[in-house]
């Protein structure tokens, strides 16, 4: 076949692969230009609904009632109440997620309470070796002032690793260089069989793929929220504390916000109940509220439907990409087996970080990992088969 005739021919499946798609119209409630954005596993797009959101915000909640707003607008509660809306898409029941702080201050939360809850006589500490660098800078932290030995193993080797040592165990559920997935229930089961806490990082999976944190009887869970849930730059992370440890987690960061009673202002600290322990001051409202609206859009979705979206989107992409790219040009490091795929493919390039530039230049963005990975992040809300088919034709031409 032709040149011509094969672009012809993925061209034309593109637009019969966009007509059947359930979640096409999705797209519509995002702030979009011709741009074919990728990238959504850094910072998602703009959900069409959040700028009105935040000027009620701004104007009406904080300019006219002020302080009020506190109870008539339902900010104190804003946490939890977002918590909820996050947990059907981790796969959890409503009251065991807290939404605040960074990504980073509640990894150090729910790794120094999971060495925590693993007890006397636990002093180590397994860390997924090829982590996103700060769980790895935390966890040096959290072990250092738990007074843990700190082992970073490859997630392959995480089974053999456990010991009677082992305390807690803190795992990405995907690379956020490679897009693998790795097996959250058979490394949760293997964690659990071992007698220590499970703590896992959803950056890059939460909004992309089932979790099933309930199911698999996963600990503890971090996450942020301005990736695949569209959130915003900044957006607050989360807290997740299965219901059965919430009476035992001891925060190592007791604030106000999270005491029994957190007017009373007593010296001494009495933890509240259920997953506002893992609460600590003043949540950030102005941002926080911005994610409440964002979050809308998933109002009726089924995550399995944006999972079975996002791996015909990554499949249709890596055929693409073997169909126009020369050979040899450039090879994927994302595991083509579903099991083991995210929501993203990364591809190695010489001079990766001069090609994505140019991506850029010609209306493809997706992003550069040092030192030779394109990593192009597939968001089933708003990316379709056309600009899935568009991103590697100008890939080929970049190469060419």
């Amino acid at each position: 076949m032709s040149e011509r005739a094969l672009v012809s021919a993925l061209g034309a499946r593109a637009v019969e692969l966009d007509a059947a798609d359930e979640l096409a119209g999705l797209r519509e409630q995002f702030v979009l230009d011709d741009v074919v954005y990728l990238d959504g596993n850094s910072l998602g797009a703009l959900s069409a609904g959040v700028p009105g959101r935040v000027d009620d915000v701004v104007r009406r909640q904080w300019g006219e009632l002020r302080i009020r707003s506190w109870e008539e607008s339902g900010w104190w509660t804003a946490p939890e109440r977002i918590g909820d809306r996050i947990a059907p898409l981790v796969g959890a029941a409503a009251g065991q997620i807290v939404v605040g702080d960074s990504t980073s201050v509640n990894v150090f939360k729910a790794l120094v309470g999971a060495v925590r809850l693993a007890g006397e006589g636990r002093d180590e500490i397994l860390v997924d070796a090829t982590t996103f660098p700060t769980d790895g800078y935390i966890a040096a932290s959290a072990a250092r002032m738990t007074g843990c030995e700190l082992r970073p193993v490859d997630p392959d080797e995480v089974t053999s690793a456990l010991g009677s040592r082992t305390a807690a165990v803190l795992l990405n559920h995907v690379d956020y260089r490679t897009g693998r997935c790795f097996d959250l229930p058979s490394l949760t089961s293997a964690i659990h069989a071992a007698g220590a806490v499970s703590v896992w990082d959803l950056c890059h999976s939460a909004g992309a793929l089932p979790v099933g944190l309930d199911e698999h009887g996963v600990d503890l869970a971090v996450g942020c929220t301005y990736k695949y849930l569209n959130g915003g730059p900044g957006s607050p992370a989360y807290l997740y504390v299965r219901a059965g440890l919430q009476d035992r987690f001891d925060s190592p960061l007791p604030g106000w916000n999270s005491h029994a009673d957190p007017f009373g202002m007593s010296p001494s600290y009495a933890p509240a109940s259920g997953a506002l322990r893992g609460r600590v001051g003043t949540p950030d409202i102005l941002s926080m509220l911005a994610l409440e609206a964002a979050l809308e859009v998933w109002d009726g979705v089924s995550i399995d439907s944006v999972r079975a979206k996002s791996l015909a989107l990554t499949d249709f992409f890596l055929e693409c990409v073997s169909a126009y790219v020369p050979e040899g040009r450039v090879e994927s490091v994302t595991p083509s087996a579903h099991a083991e795929r995210g929501s993203q493919v990364a591809l190695r390039c010489a001079d990766a970080g001069t090609v994505m530039k140019r991506l850029i230049d010609n209306g493809v963005v997706g992003d550069f990992r040092h030192p030779d990975i394109l990593r192009f992040g597939f968001t089933p809300l708003y990316v379709g088969f056309a600009d899935t088919e568009r991103a590697a034709r100008v890939l080929a031409e970049t190469l060419s």
